[in-house]
This record gives C-alpha cells, sequence and structure tokens, in this order.
C-alpha cells in the first residue's frame, strides 16, 4: 500500500479495509466520510445529464450484492480506530442507508442525529416526488467525553431579524447547503460541499485532532480539514483519483482556510453550565427581586441577567427556581 505524508496529513492510496491497520486502536478524534453509492455511482451521469469531461476517472463502485458485508466490514473498522467519546458521520443516500445503519447498530457506536442534508438538484422524476437530499449519520463512541462546540459559529445570543436564536438555526438537523458548481474544472464525482465539511468540523472537533475520511476522494474533507488546522489520516482506492488529488494537496497550508469559516460575531457565555456557587445564588436572587420591582416581562428580566451574568436562558430559569423563586408571567 502506497503512503504520502505532507505537512498535516498522511494519505494511502489502497483499500480502507485491510488498510485501516494502519491506525492504532482509539486514535481518531473525528471520522467523515461518503462512502461508494452502491447504485452504479461510476454511470450516475447518465441520470443527472451533465458534461463528465472534468471529472477525474477512478470512481471505484461497490456491487449491490456485496454491499452489506462491505458496509460491515469498514463500519466495524471505523468503530476501532474511533477513540472513546469520538464522533462519526457518514453521507449515505436512501438506497442501500438500510444496510449502513444495521451495520452501526452492530457495534457500540450511539446515534446522536440523524441530519438530513437538502441540496440544490435532484434526478427528475415524473411519477414520484424528486429525491433531492442525503442523510448524514452522526454517531458516537461511548466511553469518552464527545466534542461539541456549541458555539463555534454562531453564539448562543446572535439573533436573526425577527429576534430569533440563530445559533439555534444552525444547530438545526436539516441543512440546505448547495452543492459547489464547479464549471471547467477537475472535480471528484461527488464531493461534498466546504460549506458542509467545515460545520462538522468546527462543530466536532477542535485544531490539532485527527481527522479521517476512508474514502477520501476527491479529498475534500482531507483539504478542508487540514485548511482548518486538523490533522487529517484517509484512503483512497484509486491509483487515478489518488495521484491527481495527492499533488494539489501538497501545496495546501495548514490553518490556510481558517479566516473563511463562519465564527461567532459575539463572545461565548464562558459559565455556560458550570455550577452556581452560593455567593452567585445570592447575588442573582438579589438582582432579580430589584429588577423585578421595574416594568421590564420575566423574558426581559432573563435576558438582562444573561448579559449581568454571563449565564444561559435556562441556566437562570432553574437557578431561580432552586432558590424557591419561581417566576410568573408578567
Amino acid at each position: 500500500m502506497r503512503k504520502v505524508t505532507i505537512p498535516g496529513g498522511v494519505f494511502y492510496n489502497g483499500d480502507c479495509i485491510s488498510g485501516s491497520s494502519q491506525i492504532p486502536d482509539n486514535s481518531v478524534d473525528l471520522i467523515i466520510t461518503d462512502p461508494p453509492y452502491g447504485i452504479e455511482g461510476d454511470k450516475l451521469h447518465r441520470h443527472y445529464n451533465r458534461d463528465e469531461s472534468f471529472v477525474t476517472d477512478g470512481y471505484v463502485e461497490i456491487p449491490a450484492e456485496e454491499y452489506e458485508n462491505f458496509s460491515m466490514n469498514w463500519i466495524a473498522q471505523a468503530e476501532r480506530i474511533l477513540r472513546p467519546g469520538g464522533s462519526i458521520y457518514i453521507v449515505s443516500g436512501y438506497t442501500n442507508l438500510l444496510y449502513i445503519l444495521n451495520a452501526l447498530h452492530h457495534t457500540r457506536l450511539e446515534e446522536v442525529n440523524h441530519i438530513i442534508w437538502k441540496y440544490n438538484f435532484g434526478v427528475f422524476t415524473s411519477r414520484k416526488f424528486v429525491s433531492s437530499h442525503y442523510h448524514i449519520l452522526y454517531y458516537t463512541k461511548p466511553g469518552g467525553i464527545r466534542t461539541f462546540n456549541t458555539e463555534c459559529r454562531v453564539a448562543l445570543s446572535e439573533k436573526d431579524e425577527h429576534g430569533g436564536s440563530l445559533n439555534y438555526q444552525d444547530r438545526e438537523d436539516v441543512w440546505i447547503i448547495n452543492r459547489e458548481y464547479k464549471p471547467g474544472r477537475v472535480k471528484n464525482k461527488n464531493e461534498l460541499p466546504f460549506a458542509l465539511l467545515s460545520r462538522i468540523i468546527q462543530y466536532s472537533s477542535n485544531e490539532g485532532d485527527l481527522v479521517c475520511d476512508l474514502f477520501l476522494g476527491g479529498f475534500s474533507t482531507a483539504r478542508t480539514a487540514i485548511g482548518l488546522s486538523r490533522n487529517v489520516i484517509g484512503f483512497e482506492i484509486s491509483s487515478g483519483m489518488f495521484d491527481t488529488r495527492i499533488q494539489e494537496m501538497t501545496n495546501l497550508v495548514p490553518g490556510s482556510l481558517l479566516n473563511t469559516i463562519r465564527t461567532p460575531l459575539e463572545p461565548e457565555r464562558k459559565l455556560t453550565r458550570k455550577t452556581w456557587t452560593d455567593d452567585e445564588i445570592n447575588s442573582l436572587r438579589t438582582r432579580y427581586q430589584e429588577l423585578s420591582g421595574t416594568r421590564l416581562t420575566e423574558k426581559e428580566i432573563n435576558s438582562k441577567l444573561q448579559e449581568e451574568l454571563g449565564r444561559g436562558y435556562w441556566s437562570i430559569e432553574k437557578a431561580l427556581k432552586k432558590t424557591g423563586i419561581k417566576p410568573g408571567r408578567r
């Protein structure tokens, strides 16, 4: 198996199932991967009616009759290499989703979210609804602390023009993200967009963490992760695909994409979820009673307390109830 090492990344030209022996147990912080379709993915251009003259040759499909065992084998390896508390995101269509879910069921991995990725085009149909989404299965390995950076992209205090929480909206489990249009540029048959990959990497890893992609394809996951100052290890079975992309990767500067991502516009509330001290509880009670003597509503009082104390809405509500104060509607 051929191995290429670049700043921030180690890549193997070979099969990920046997090649995963190169990765120690419990060593990977985050896996993001988009396995083969199992639906003649090498011939999808016939359905999408698109020009493939700039698409890199070498897409390796898995025969439908082998997909169940294939899924069991690579997901078992993913479970082994993932650290306790580590996360895995699997992008899948509907046709073979059952086999992937069944393989996950045979591991100790636990479901966190089943995300729907809605994209900007689908295969036209005349006698059924048009399919224009993928499934993203977000699972974690038990036994450790799972990384989830709640305010890595949007602060909890940021609002839209209607007063709605931008953080809430960013963390909903339906993602509307368009595919990237790359006319006249060399590309993989089905590259994941930067907007999708950067969101996953920001929420579920930290700088310096090890990210793995078992099916590198166009190296989009690797390129995004290294660009965001993560380390990467990955596999690509196609020599043609590997050779084309590895040349591009050698010119990538680690951390060079950090200035392109969404980051909070307001500071994070550092005290959120920390235990309240007795002094803090007493200060909360006193300040709440002061504000209650004004014309402010309960919601406005809570908002004021959030600003002053650096706590979240529900943290303040729970602390007030513990003091014996039962905020009513005003």
